[in-house]
């Protein structure tokens, strides 16, 4: 159950972003994966290495400004470090023990809309509508 609501969670925040408009729209995720990298600094589970995760995710969310490949890979790092605190036990959410575990399901549906330019989920629709209904079924099968 935890697999499917991370995704579907992931699935809801790109949706909700689809409707920003662009240059915000990526201007905001960089804020958002900077914001993510920084939310396992007061755990201390990690010591030094939390400061030098955050620094390296707050590198990568500043060059995102300009760029959702940088956001993607911001996002795979935070995922990186859910693994880790889950399976150290010490969760992003002390009260929730899973919750690092769907952090971590949830970011690689982001970081994958991120390193596919975060277009609109509109624009996704408009393209698989044009594409002929007999494509469609070979491509599915």
């Amino acid at each position: 159950m935890i697999v499917v609501s991370a995704v579907l969670i992931g699935i809801l925040y790109v949706l909700v972003n689809s409707l920003i408009a662009e240059p915000h729209r990526r201007r905001f995720n960089a804020i958002m994966v900077a914001g993510a990298g920084a939310a396992y600094l007061s755990s201390g589970a990690f010591g030094p290495w939390e400061i030098a995760f955050t620094a390296a995710v707050t590198y990568c969310a500043y060059r995102g400004l300009e760029s959702w490949t940088y956001i993607g890979i911001a996002w795979l790092l935070h995922t990186a470090l859910d693994v880790v605190h889950h399976i150290k036990g010490s969760p992003i959410l002390p009260f929730a023990h899973t919750s690092s575990l769907g952090c971590a399901i949830c970011d690689p549906v982001i970081a994958i809309w991120c390193f596919g330019g975060g277009r609109p989920i509109q624009q996704l629709r408009r393209r698989l509508a044009s594409v002929p209904k007999w494509r469609r079924a070979n491509r599915m099968s």
